[in-house]
């Protein structure tokens, strides 16, 4: 159940409640009929906790106690295995108490055959169960769909009932052993992350190393290279400029001669 259904039947017993403190025997017994009719109130706990209610198992109107007790707690089977002792129902208290078995149902299982809806609800016509179903589900106390192919109700959310309370502590035990298997898969959870942090950072650091010897590595290579092509004298480097210093460095004077020979080998032709 959810926390607004808590409070939507909450508040719609609330008011039975605030009644059924000032009321005694007869006026006690009408207030329970009443609570048992009253449309969408499918909860009775607060009431059954009060000790004016409680007395009534010890009085003459004890029926009254058991009945509201087979509401809370139980099915339309316990009604019909003990109607000998307990007051008749009218038309809508068997609606409502038959709605009341579809949800245990619902509780224990997801698919229930329709089977074994006509046998827990006592009803021989198919049309009825799922004219019951699509009420039940139009009263907000399950969510689901007639699987007609298969003759089946598959059940999508079922309302939470009331507890008995011999039962707290059974149920007080299951949680805290679900709390301690979740502390405990937390702590593996933790301890995996742990795990994984510590091989992420180590492979960061591996990286980190390897890529810095790399470039050292680089670093040293074109720095060796640079060298031998300097003292070998690799074409296009040293040479180059080898050529180069040589044209600027040709004598003056060889060019000179050069230039004069020309002038007197013209005038020697004229004469």
């Amino acid at each position: 159940m959810t926390e607004k259904d808590i409070k939507g039947h909450s508040h719609q017993l609330e008011q039975y409640v605030l009644l059924a403190k000032s009321a005694r025997g007869a006026a006690l017994t009408a207030l329970i009929k009443q609570v048992l009719e009253a449309p969408a109130l499918y909860v009775f706990g607060e009431l059954i906790e009060m000790s004016n209610i409680q007395e009534l198992a010890k009085t003459e109107n004890a029926p009254f106690w058991q009945l509201l007790n087979i509401f809370a707690f139980g099915t339309y089977t316990d009604y019909k295995d003990n109607m000998g002792t307990l007051p008749p129902l009218t038309p809508v208290q068997i609606k409502k108490l038959r709605h009341l078995t579809i949800v245990s149902l619902a509780s224990k299982s997801k698919f229930i055959p329709y089977s074994l809806l006509l046998k827990e609800l006592e009803i021989s016509n198919l049309r009825e169960l799922e004219d019951l179903i699509i009420e039940a589900i139009y009263a907000d106390i399950i969510h689901g769909k007639l699987d007609q192919k298969n003759k089946q109700l598959e059940v999508e959310y079922a309302m939470g009932r009331d507890i008995k309370p011999e039962t707290v502590g059974t149920i007080a035990e299951i949680l805290q052993d679900w709390c301690q298997s979740c502390d405990s898969i937390l702590n593996s959870i933790d301890k995996q992350i742990g795990r994984a942090n510590t091989y992420k950072e180590k492979k960061t650091m591996q990286k980190n190393t390897v890529e810095a010897e790399v470039e050292n590595l680089r670093k040293a290579i074109k720095a060796t290279s640079q060298s031998d092509m300097v003292d070998e004298g690799v074409p296009g480097v040293s040479s180059f400029q080898s050529q180069q210093y040589q044209q600027k460095t040709v004598p003056p004077g060889k060019q000179k001669g050069i230039r004069g020979s020309g002038k007197v080998f013209g005038a020697q032709v004229r004469r």
